[in-house]
């Protein structure tokens, strides 16, 4: 972790000791939902490298892969791999299929007390899985990476899927007044309390990755950013298909700016925040 974001996270530490309640207790498992379709290519290194990092450094996990119809051998490597790691949680999607409905899926299903959404091709680090998991315990209700802030990493992303990116997050990052300049991207993390309080999740596709973190703000979890490592898949074939989407992120982009200026706070949390910052909802 960059000194600077270790700083401010120690001067939090102190402030939130010194003049605020107490934290929230610190989760004690972390479960990591993966989607996977048609990644016979890659999700074997993915599961092996991540169980790997979170044992070297102590995190007690689970990782739910949820086969989202792949018509490769996805499933069948899944089932060799939970033979011998005990920590992974092989689960079909019988149907329909798309992204949302994956993380769906794998949202039911997992058993920790904190959950963090990671891609199966290896785009995502599994080191800032660790970060994600020390930032939970020291109180926050979400912690959100982001590929363009001091200290990140990107490496190969397409130009064309690079420009309409950051247009969509500026967008965002306008409509909302948030300082989060990475909505669009699925790898966050979550408390358990966050996932039922974004309850009922609407978005059966991409547009999932914006739902879960505006949903979030917008009904009063705590949060805070850090930088992240982005590196473009080197195996199998990108999901995402633009022109399918852009729709779909409007509408729920739209239907989320509604509760938060229409909903008279019905969907808020009861209980304030224990988190000393500035990110605690829209400003």
């Amino acid at each position: 972790m960059p000194n600077a974001i270790q700083a401010g996270s120690t001067a939090a530490t102190a402030e939130r000791t010194a003049a605020w309640p107490p934290r929230p207790a610190p989760p004690r498992m972390l479960s990591v939902v993966i989607p996977a379709r048609d990644e016979e290519g890659c999700i074997a290194s993915t599961v092996e490298h991540l169980d790997a990092e979170l044992t070297f450094q102590g995190v007690p996990h689970e990782i739910v892969v949820v086969d989202d119809g792949s018509t490769d051998a996805t499933w069948s490597l899944l089932e060799q791999l939970a033979a011998r790691i005990a920590v992974l949680v092989p689960v079909r999607n019988p149907g329909p299929h798309g992204f949302g409905r994956a993380i769906q899926r794998g949202l039911a299903a997992f058993s920790g007390d904190a959950v963090v959404i990671m891609m199966a091709d290896q785009s995502d680090d599994p080191s800032d899985v660790v970060r994600y998991w020390r930032l939970l315990g020291e109180g926050w209700d979400c912690v959100f990476g982001s590929r363009f802030i001091k200290g990140s990493a990107v490496v190969d992303y397409p130009r064309v899927k690079l420009f309409l990116n950051r247009l969509a997050n500026w967008f965002v990052r306008v409509l909302f007044q948030i300082r989060l300049n990475d909505t669009t991207n699925a790898f966050k993390a979550y408390r358990r309390e966050v996932i039922e309080g974004c309850m009922p999740i609407l978005s059966p596709h991409f547009n999932i990755t914006v739902e879960l973190p505006l949903k979030a703000i917008v009904r009063g979890f705590t949060w805070t950013v850090i930088p992240i490592s982005w590196r473009n898949r080197r195996t199998g074939i990108a999901k995402l298909r633009i022109r399918e989407m852009g729709t779909r992120y409007f509408f729920i982009v739209a239907y989320v700016w509604l509760e938060r200026y229409f909903s008279c706070g019905d969907y808020r949390r009861l209980n304030p925040p224990t988190h000393p910052s500035s990110d605690v909802g829209p400003r």
